[in-house]
C-alpha cells in the first residue's frame, strides 16, 4: 500500500496489492485519470497515454492545439472549458458567471485518513491501515480552492474519495453542484448494476446496458429512498458473482443524491457521484468551506462476491462505530406485530415473559409508549410517557424487563410530527414547509425541520430525558416519510437551496449527540423498513431494518440483494407470524428461521399465540443462533444462485478459518419429479474434509467443483417439501491432507 508522487512526471500512483488508481498533473494544471484497475508498475509512466489529437468541433487548448479536454480523462471536470461531458462541481459567481478553471497548486501525503466534518466517513483505528493523498487545485480568477481527497487502504480494495470545496476569494460564491467524486474511464465496455425497488421490495438487483447517452439513478425524497440505493456496480459485461472485473461505488449519505454514467460518442465513460444538484445552492462567504460525503469505491478482478466481501469488511471494521463493532448482536423480540399500538403494561410484560423462557436477549417496546399516540394521527414529537398504558413509565417498564432478565429496547422516529400534538400546536414553524401551499402528508405526518438547530435542540432534550431516567440498550430509529414542500420557515430565500442538506446534516447531528451521550446503546436504523438503508447510516447505527416484508420468501430476495453492497451484520431480520401480515403467505417457522438467521435476528410476534411445537422450534431456533450468529454475521458471505433467476436460490457463509460454513437454499416452487440440481459450493479450503449435517464426509475441493447434491436420497420423490421451503446445510471440517 502506497501513494507515490512522481516528479518529473507529475503522476501520483495510489496502490495496494489488488488494485492501482494513477492520476496526473495534465499540462493545463487540470488534474487527469491515467490508470485504474489491476495493479501495475508504479514506475510506468502514463501522462503520453491520455488521448490528444484535433477533430473537429473539439475545443483545444490555445496553447496546444493537439490537447482538447473533450477527449482527456478527468478527475473533477468542470463545464465550459471544453469539457463537455456531466460536470462535478458548478459555481455560481459574483458577476454571474459559472466558468471556471481550476490548476494544481500543491499536494500532501500523509499516513492515516482525516476525519470529514459533519458527516459520516470510514476512519483508520491505526494509521497504518490506510494513506491519504490531498490535492489542492485553485481557480485563479474566482477564488474557489477545490481538495481532491483520496485515502487508500491496506486491507482492503477500495479507495474512499471525497472533495471539499472553498472560498479563498474575497466575494461571495454559491455552488450550485459539489458531487462526491468523478472517474473517467476509456471505454464503454460495461454493464450498470443498480439496486431498486419500493416498499416491502427493497434492493432488487437490475442491470441496464450502458449505452451512448446517460444511465443514472438519484433521490429527490430528502432521504436514499428504498426506489434507488445509493450504491451502484460499474463492471465488464462477462462479469458474475464468481469471476470478472467490477468497479463499486458505495455514497456514504442518507439524503438526496444523484449517480449517473455518460457514455459519450468518442467511446469514454463518465461516472460521477454525490449530492443531487437539483434544488441544492451552497453560499460560501469569503472563507467558508464546504465538504461533499465520501463515496467508497470498490474494485475486484474476480466477481462481485469478492467485491461484496471486501465492502463488507471495511464497514465492518472502519465505518460501524458502535460498542457492538463487530461483536454478536443481541436475540431480540419486538411486540409490533403482535399488538402495534393496542397494549398496556401487563400486555407487555406477557409477550416479554414468554420471550425470556424462548431465550431471547432483547425485548423491544415498538410505537405507541408516548403522548396521546393511540393510532398514527397523533403524538409525534411529543416525547413523554403515555401513563394511561404504562402506569410506571419507560423506567418503570424497562426495571421490570431487566428484571426478567431481557435487555430493554425502545422505538423512536424523532423526525416527525403529527398536527395533533403539543409539539405542533406550540411551534407551527418546525415543520417544513411551502408558504401559502398545502400540505401533503404521509402517514398523516409532516417533517421537522432539521436545518434548524432549535429543532433539533428540542428533540434532543426530550429523548435525553426518557433515556436518562431508564435501562436502555438499544433504539430503533424509525422514519416513515418522504420530505415534500420543502421549505424551511422564516428562513431567508437565499438559504432555501441548503435545506434538503442542513436537514440530513441535522439527523447525523441528533444521532452523534445521542450516541456519545449513551455509548452503550445499540442504535438500529429504519425507514419504513429499508427506504434510508445506506452507509451513511451505518456510521451512526450499525444495523438497519431491512425492510417492513417480513415475509420469509420475500427476505431471500430482499436480502439476498442487499448482500451486494452491505454486510450480513447491518441487515435487521426477524421471523414473524404466519400467515405473514404482509402477503398473507404461510410458510413454516423453520422456514422462516432459515432466512433471518442471515442477520441479526429477532421475532416479530407474539410468541404466546404460536402452537407448543413451534415454539419448541424457537427455543431451538435461539440456541442455535447463540452458537453460530458470529459465523452469520461476520462470516465470508457467497452468493450462490440467485433467487431473481432461478427457482431455487442458494448462499453461504464461511468462518475465516475456513472449518465451518452454512449453506441455505430455499424453493420458491415445488415441482413434481423436478430434475437433479447441485449447487456448487465457495471459499471452502480444498484439502479439508468436511461433514455436512453430521453425515457426509466430503473434501473442499469436491463441493467447490462438483458441488453439494440437493436430492434427498433417504426420501421418495412425492414426498415433498412443497413451496417456499428451505433446506440448510452445516460443514465442519474434519480432517486435513
Amino acid at each position: 500500500m502506497g501513494i507515490i508522487f512522481n516528479e518529473q512526471e507529475k503522476q501520483f500512483h495510489i496502490f495496494n496489492k489488488s488494485l492501482s488508481y494513477v492520476i496526473g498533473i495534465c499540462q493545463d494544471g487540470d488534474i487527469g485519470q491515467l490508470y485504474f484497475g489491476k495493479p501495475i508498475h508504479t514506475e510506468q509512466r502514463l501522462q503520453d497515454y491520455q488521448s490528444f489529437g484535433i477533430r473537429p468541433l473539439c475545443c483545444n487548448e490555445k496553447d496546444d492545439e493537439k490537447y482538447t479536454k473533450e477527449l482527456a480523462l478527468l478527475e473533477y471536470p468542470a463545464f465550459g472549458d471544453g469539457d463537455f461531458g456531466s460536470s462535478a462541481y458548478e459555481v455560481l459567481q459574483d458577476n454571474g458567471s459559472r466558468v471556471t478553471k481550476f490548476t494544481y497548486q500543491f499536494h500532501r501525503i500523509y499516513k492515516g485518513k482525516a476525519p470529514i466534518p459533519g458527516l459520516p466517513a470510514t476512519y483508520t483505528n491505526e494509521d497504518d491501515e490506510a494513506e491519504s493523498l490531498e490535492i489542492v487545485c485553485r481557480d485563479l480568477i474566482s477564488g474557489l480552492e477545490v481538495t481532491l481527497c483520496y485515502t487508500v487502504w491496506e486491507n482492503y480494495s477500495a479507495i474512499c474519495r471525497h472533495t471539499k470545496l472553498k472560498n479563498t476569494g474575497d466575494k461571495k460564491l454559491k455552488l450550485e453542484q459539489a458531487l462526491s467524486c468523478n472517474v473517467d474511464f476509456p471505454d464503454t465496455s460495461f454493464t450498470w448494476l443498480q439496486f431498486e425497488g419500493a416498499w416491502g421490495r427493497e434492493r432488487s438487483p437490475k442491470e441496464r446496458d450502458i449505452s451512448s447517452g446517460i444511465t443514472a439513478i438519484e433521490s429527490l425524497r430528502g432521504h436514499s429512498s428504498a426506489n434507488y440505493n445509493p450504491f451502484v456496480i460499474i463492471k465488464r459485461k462477462n462479469a458474475d458473482d464468481f469471476q470478472g472485473e467490477a468497479f463499486g461505488f458505495n455514497l456514504v449519505y442518507s439524503g438526496n443524491y444523484i449517480a449517473k454514467a455518460q457514455a459519450d460518442t468518442f467511446g469514454k465513460l463518465r461516472f460521477n457521484m454525490g449530492l443531487n444538484p437539483k434544488w441544492f445552492q451552497w453560499p460560501l462567504e469569503p472563507g467558508e468551506e464546504f465538504h461533499t460525503p465520501e463515496v467508497i469505491i470498490t474494485y475486484t478482478s474476480n466477481g462481485l462476491n469478492d467485491l461484496s466481501q471486501n465492502i463488507h469488511r471495511l464497514m465492518n471494521n472502519n465505518l460501524v462505530r458502535s460498542a457492538y463493532k463487530n461483536k454478536p448482536r443481541p436475540i431480540l423480540l419486538n411486540n409490533w406485530e403482535a399488538t402495534e399500538m393496542d397494549f398496556d403494561e401487563e400486555k407487555i410484560l406477557k409477550i416479554a415473559r414468554k420471550g425470556k423462557e424462548a431465550g431471547v436477549e432483547l425485548f423491544v417496546l415498538d410505537d405507541g409508549w408516548f403522548g396521546k399516540r393511540n393510532d398514527d394521527f397523533a403524538g409525534l414529537g411529543d416525547w413523554y410517557v403515555n401513563t394511561n398504558k404504562l402506569p410506571d413509565g419507560i423506567s418503570g417498564l424497562s426495571k421490570k424487563i431487566n428484571d426478567l432478565g431481557l435487555k430493554f429496547g425502545l422505538w423512536i422516529e424523532p423526525e416527525m410530527v403529527n398536527e395533533d400534538s403539543d409539539m405542533y400546536r406550540q411551534h407551527p414553524d418546525w415543520v417544513l414547509a411551502a408558504p401559502y401551499r398545502p400540505r401533503t402528508l404521509g402517514r398523516h405526518q409532516m417533517v421537522l425541520d432539521y436545518s434548524k438547530l432549535e429543532v433539533v435542540d428540542n428533540i434532543y432534550n426530550q429523548l435525553h430525558e426518557v433515556i436518562s431516567n431508564a435501562s436502555i440498550d438499544y433504539i430503533k430509529w424509525d422514519m416513515n416519510r418522504s420530505i415534500t414542500e420543502c421549505y424551511s420557515q422564516d428562513v431567508d430565500k437565499n438559504q432555501q437551496g441548503m435545506v434538503y442538506h442542513k436537514y440530513i446534516m441535522g439527523v447525523y447531528s441528533l444521532y452523534e449527540r445521542l450516541r456519545k451521550a449513551f455509548p452503550h446503546i445499540l442504535f438500529e436504523s429504519c425507514a419504513s423498513g429499508g427506504a434510508r438503508f445506506d452507509a451513511g447510516m451505518l456510521y451512526y447505527a450499525p444495523q438497519a431494518w431491512c425492510s417492513d416484508d417480513t415475509d420469509g420468501h420475500e427476505r431471500v430476495k430482499i436480502q439476498y440483494g442487499t448482500s451486494y453492497g452491505y454486510p450480513v451484520s447491518m441487515v435487521g431480520s426477524h421471523v414473524s407470524a404466519s400467515p405473514n401480515l404482509q402477503t398473507h403467505r404461510d410458510m413454516t417457522i423453520d422456514d422462516r428461521a432459515n432466512v433471518a438467521y442471515y442477520g441479526t435476528f429477532g421475532y416479530e410476534l407474539d410468541l404466546n399465540e404460536i402452537s407448543e411445537e413451534d415454539f419448541e422450534s424457537v427455543k431451538k431456533q435461539i440456541k442455535f443462533m447463540k452458537e453460530y450468529r458470529e459465523l452469520f454475521q461476520y462470516g465470508n458471505y457467497y452468493r450462490l444462485q440467485s433467487p431473481f433467476e432461478n427457482n431455487i436460490s442458494a448462499w453461504m457463509v464461511v468462518s475465516d478459518d475456513k472449518q465451518t460454513a452454512i449453506v441455505t437454499t430455499h424453493k420458491t416452487e415445488n415441482i413434481p419429479n423436478w430434475g437433479i440440481e447441485r449447487i456448487k459450493l465457495q471459499g471452502l479450503n480444498p484439502d479439508i474434509v468436511y461433514t455436512i449435517n453430521d453425515k457426509d464426509d466430503i473434501y473442499g475441493d469436491y463441493l467447490m467443483n462438483a458441488g453439494i447434491s440437493l436430492m434427498n436420497k433417504e426420501r421418495h420423490w412425492y414426498e415433498s417439501d412443497g413451496d417456499y421451503t428451505t433446506h440448510m446445510y452445516i460443514l465442519k471440517g474434519k480432517v486435513t491432507k
